[in-house]
């Protein structure tokens, strides 16, 4: 039983355990025993904090169902191994090697040190910033559906956008909500800080600490922090702009809005489409451009260490800074004067391949056993799952059971990562006694 297994069988152990809990009758709202595929496919969602669904949550699930919904999101959001952590230190167990390492792979720490410490900085953090939300969410949902329900909506909301899942209990997401500024700026912010990782927030935070008690201790932030925050402020400006361009004159989409609307629902289309399945526009309405950038930023996604999915922030900037280098006539590949090491550039053209052998794969087979479909929508479904974000284009309940299986299996292996599943299957790598000679061949 390596690490890697641990991690993989830990999220399934969760996925089957919450499937079987939404097959319940106390889980549905008409009180009769739930389809088997979907409370699968739901609580895989759930775990994978992707947000697709197969039925309406609001309408379809019970009370007890959708708090069933939302515990597994927070699972799913802070990671099995996280979870698992927080659980055994109100045990107070002791943590041994093996479990430090499992730890420091499923939240991609470079080293073993303060791993404890920081799963308690990251329960800290997700609790701070979910409460935020709800209070701030509360503004919105408490003069439309009373105290009650408007409390509900309000945490059932803010946990899924800061764990970057996209279920909602309206039938149609945000859409209602395209001109309040409020519900788009809380909702946005909370994807934002949910995908950027939990050692960029806990960094941010103490260069802020130092400021506000003028430290004369100058705050040098890490590479990872200068990386993510840059390539996330660039992706969300970019996004915003092609959106606003690309659907600045449909009449079902931006159309009909004034232009702070439009610049408003631009922005948060651009946020969600990295790492949450929230939407204030149709997604189904959106023209074939936009479509094709909401997958390039999906495959994309949030960064490394947060509650989004996608080939994150760090590797597709690895992957320009390759490329700039190659342009430059450079041999080694830098960013920000600091070198990236070789078996770092490996890793993140292994993560590039296997992650588009994966959504080209589940696209082709769902396209297969559900012909009548657009191809572009059906990739679109195919990415959103992968990169565990949950946008669809309205086609996940039309989908065939066979397609519903290989979009469960997407979900899950976008969530545990194509690396760790392989390094499961595979066992612990074993090295070479010996190197074969160089030869050049022609690329490109």
């Amino acid at each position: 039983m390596t690490v890697s297994r641990t991690i993989c069988l830990g999220f399934l152990a969760v996925i089957v355990a919450g499937a079987l809990l939404l097959m319940m009758p106390f889980s549905t709202i008409d009180g009769t025993w739930n389809n088997p595929i979907t409370a699968l496919f739901t609580s895989t969602s759930a775990v994978c904090v992707t947000g697709l669904s197969v039925v309406d949550v609001g309408k379809y699930y019970s009370f007890w169902g959708q708090l069933c919904l939302l515990l597994l999101v927070q699972i799913g959001g802070l990671g099995y191994m996280t979870a698992t952590t927080f659980l055994l230190l109100l045990l107070g167990r002791r943590f041994g090697l093996k479990d430090k390492i499992a730890l420091q792979q499923s939240l991609d720490k470079s080293g073993l040190a303060g791993v404890v410490q920081l799963v308690q900085s990251i329960l800290a953090t997700t609790v701070f910033f979910e409460l935020t939300g709800i209070f701030l969410l509360m503004s919105v949902f408490v003069p439309e559906y009373g105290f009650k329900e408007g409390l509900w909506a309000a945490v059932f909301h803010s946990v899924n956008a800061f764990n970057n899942a996209g279920f909602s209990l309206n039938s149609d997401s945000f859409t209602r909500y395209v001109s309040s500024p409020m519900l788009n700026l809380t909702i946005g912010s909370l994807i934002v800080f949910g995908g950027i990782g939990y050692q960029v927030i806990m960094e941010m935070y103490l260069w802020l600490r130092a400021r506000f008690n003028k430290s004369p201790v100058c705050t040098v932030f890490s590479l990872n922090f200068k990386v993510v925050t840059s390539t996330t402020v660039v992706l969300l400006f970019l996004g915003t702009l092609i959106f606003l361009v690309l659907e600045y004159n449909n009449q079902a989409t931006l159309g009909p809005l004034n232009i702070f609307q439009k610049v408003m629902a631009a922005w948060f289309q651009s946020v969600t489409s990295r790492t949450a399945g929230f939407n204030t526009i149709d997604i189904g309405q959106m023209s074939d451009a936009a479509l094709f950038m909401t997958i390039a930023l999906m495959f994309i996604g949030a960064s490394p260490g947060s509650t989004g999915g996608g080939i994150k922030t760090t590797t597709f900037r690895i992957l320009f800074s390759c490329t700039a280098a190659v342009l430059e006539g450079q041999e080694d590949v830098q960013c920000y004067q600091r070198q990236i090491p070789p078996a770092m550039i490996l890793k993140t053209i292994s993560v590039v391949f296997g992650s588009l052998l994966v959504t080209f794969t589940s696209a082709i087979l769902i396209q297969l056993t559900n012909p009548e479909l657009d191809f572009i929508k059906v990739l679109l479904e195919a990415v959103s799952a992968f990169a565990t974000v949950g946008l669809s284009a309205g086609i996940t309940a039309k989908i065939s059971v066979l397609g519903k299986l290989v979009l469960i299996a997407t979900m899950y292996i976008g969530r545990v990562g194509v690396l760790l599943l392989m390094s499961a299957a595979i066992g612990d790598p074993k090295p070479r006694a010996f190197k074969y000679v160089e030869e050049s061949l022609l690329v490109g």
